[in-house]
């Protein structure tokens, strides 16, 4: 174990304690139930732009939180002071919240028996060289190769590196008390390019849990090198009804999209537009969404929610029905239903595909939409309605023929899952929700 990985453990352990004496104390106070939580990370920011240091931000931050019961009432409080006397002031200010909220019945920890009973090595740390001059060296490097690649990059938005480390503890009254390590790092550069009067910018990142998994600083410049001047002359195209496929690195959005349609909070309060569809067909026959939280290394991954319920594997699609609502204890309790261990958000999502490559998509689409990016938050969730600004790439006889722009596309999710013609094999790890390509039937595409 390196020193980095010592001393973490051992600050761990002691924010262990001090989370078990809160709850000591907030028993000593009448509470009929109480948690507590704390994520901590220390780590380094660097920005860079056309060789010149921009901003270098050393940080560090975390707070425990405290929420305590009396029966149904609940008060909650914080700390970033974890002096025995500060704790015990942050208790008792929680302690006297709770005297005077009105009640809510579904208030309260998540079930004893729901508890994580063990907590796996999920390979979440990896501690790095945080000193200024190496962040600096990364992000440097990569813009300045960047800048070399092509003389249609005539500008920068600057490059950046992070690195952070840290841990999360999680105790309550059921006796629970647990926490692990996590670290994360990552790399970035955005670039301007020119042709004529008309410019585009773009960008290219890579993040990871182990900083040797990183790409270099030369491909992420490569990257956004090709990224940034593939999108010039691009061009405005007629309003029409064509199929679509969202590049891997934003067809995560559309699953963050199912990930709030299924979630407690909005079922409760029906604001859903997937409300009472559980073991229903939402997406075709052949398509499975598997939960994986302890994968190792995988940015989602975790042993355990926020609420300290185990996190599991489950289909959260089988064979395109809706399996699993996404429970946290309160939605839980609203719904009647268990919690599934989702309190904080999801915990790696697999996304099934047909093993074809992106290529090959596009070829057996002929003539269609290729999305590059989305902008906008045109999204409706009670009705699923969908509308949001595009830009791309216009595909004709399965080949990419010109970037596209100022475009808008639309339709309604509940229709754009179910016609969903085929996901690639080019997955995204860079996201929670690990997925390929997505090629939609047909959407509508309002341009000029």
């Amino acid at each position: 174990m390196t020193p980095d990985m010592q001393q973490l453990r051992q600050e761990m352990h002691d924010v262990e304690q001090a989370v078990a004496d809160a709850l000591a104390y907030a028993k000593q106070l009448g509470g009929s139930a109480v948690e507590c939580a704390i994520s901590r990370s220390r780590g380094i920011n660097v920005g860079t732009r056309l060789g010149e240091v921009e901003t270098v931000e050393f940080n560090q931050d975390g707070a425990l939180g405290i929420t305590l019961y009396r029966g149904q009432q609940k008060g909650s409080s914080s700390t970033t002071d974890l002096t025995p006397s500060a704790i015990r002031a942050a208790v008792e200010k929680a302690n006297d919240i709770a005297r005077f909220t009105s009640p809510d019945p579904f208030a309260g920890l998540a079930p004893e028996a729901a508890m994580a009973s063990q907590i796996p090595d999920l390979d979440l740390c990896h501690p790095a060289d945080q000193s200024a001059e190496f962040a600096l060296q990364q992000a440097l490097a990569c813009e300045r190769h960047a800048l070399s690649l092509d003389p249609r990059i005539v500008n920068s938005d600057g490059a950046g590196y992070s690195s952070h480390v840290g841990y999360r503890v999680y105790g309550n009254s059921h006796g629970f008390l647990a926490g692990y390590l996590q670290s994360r790092h990552s790399l970035s550069c955005s670039l301007i390019a020119k042709s004529g009067e008309a410019m585009q910018r773009d960008y290219s990142y890579t993040v990871a849990r182990h900083r040797d998994q990183l790409w270099s600083p030369e491909q992420v410049a490569r990257d956004a090198v090709e990224a940034t001047v593939a999108r010039l002359d691009s061009r405005k195209i007629a309003t029409a009804k064509v199929p679509v496929i969202f590049r891997a690195d934003v067809a995560n959005s559309l699953f963050g999209h199912l990930v709030g349609a299924i979630s407690g909070g909005n079922l409760y309060r029906k604001s859903s537009f997937l409300l009472d569809h559980l073991g229903q067909q939402v997406l075709p026959s052949w398509l499975t969404i598997s939960e994986q939280p302890h994968l190792p290394g995988a940015l989602a991954s975790s042993p355990f929610d926020q609420e300290g319920v185990a996190t599991v594997d489950r289909d959260i699609i089988s064979n395109g029905v809706l399996q699993n609502y996404l429970m946290t204890s309160y939605s839980a309790r609203k719904l009647g239903l268990q919690p599934t261990g989702h309190a904080g958000g999801i915990h790696t999502w697999q996304v099934g595909h047909n093993a074809q490559s992106l290529q090959a998509m596009c070829r057996d689409m002929g003539t269609g939409l290729l999305v590059t990016e989305l902008m906008g938050q045109g999204v409706n969730l009670l009705t699923g309605d969908y509308s949001r600004g595009a830009a791309g790439f216009w595909v004709e006889n399965g080949e990419i023929q010109f970037p596209v722009e100022e475009i808008t596309i639309a339709g309604n999710l509940k229709d754009m899952f179910a016609n969903i013609v085929a996901i690639g094999n080019d997955v995204d790890l860079r996201h929670g929700v690990r997925t390929g390509s997505v090629w939609i039937e047909s959407m509508r595409l309002a341009g000029v």
